[in-house]
């Protein structure tokens, strides 16, 4: 197993088993009925993210504000009624991963996710960036340079999304030729 220095203070830190596996873990794992198709399961370094589709709702809506209400609500209710076998599942798979497991749930156009993870970047910005994040910060889109830079992350994600994936696609074929090399150990 190789081991690298990121553990706190100095400590050695196994490296983190892969999640490519992690859709497919979940599928399996989630009691049938939660969800009506396969949940969305993204992971990164440090979370997973579980993200299912709740049931459609029945009945007439007086406008889209009463709607949105009775999602959200249904959201929330999902969410309390499946909270302990969660915990449970979320523990098995931080076991597996060694990534702690995020959940959400989508229903009509409301989306919501419960307790992520907010991990703490570190980063030099030069002035002309502090610039971008103070005056997002003075214009009031964001209440700290922190969210300012979380903000400018998501909007950058939205537009080069297309290019994000064919980067995504391009380190994974690197990984696969890694993988076909020889073994120096």
């Amino acid at each position: 197993m190789r081991r690298g220095w990121g553990g706190k203070g100095g400590r050695p830190q196994a490296e983190q088993p892969p999640a490519d596996d992690a859709a497919g873990w979940f599928g399996g794992r989630l009691p049938d009925g939660w969800f009506t198709g396969a949940p969305v399961v993204t992971a990164d370094r440090e979370e997973i993210v579980v993200v299912g589709t709740l049931p459609a709702l029945e009945g007439s809506f007086a406008d889209d504000a009463e709607r949105a209400a009775a999602e959200s609500g249904r959201i929330s209710r999902f969410r309390e009624q499946t909270r302990d076998e969660r915990i449970e599942i979320a523990r098995q798979a931080e076991h597996r991963y060694r990534r702690k497991v995020a959940w959400g749930a989508r229903l009509g156009g409301t989306e919501e996710l419960f307790t992520t993870l907010s991990a703490p970047v570190m980063t030099r910005l030069r002035q002309p960036e502090r610039m971008v994040l103070d005056t997002l910060v003075a214009a009031g889109v964001a209440r700290s340079r922190s969210e300012a830079l979380a903000w400018a992350v998501r909007l950058v994600g939205e537009h080069a999304d297309a290019w994000l994936t064919e980067l995504r696609d391009a380190m994974t074929r690197v990984d696969d030729l890694r993988a076909q090399g020889p073994d120096l150990t």
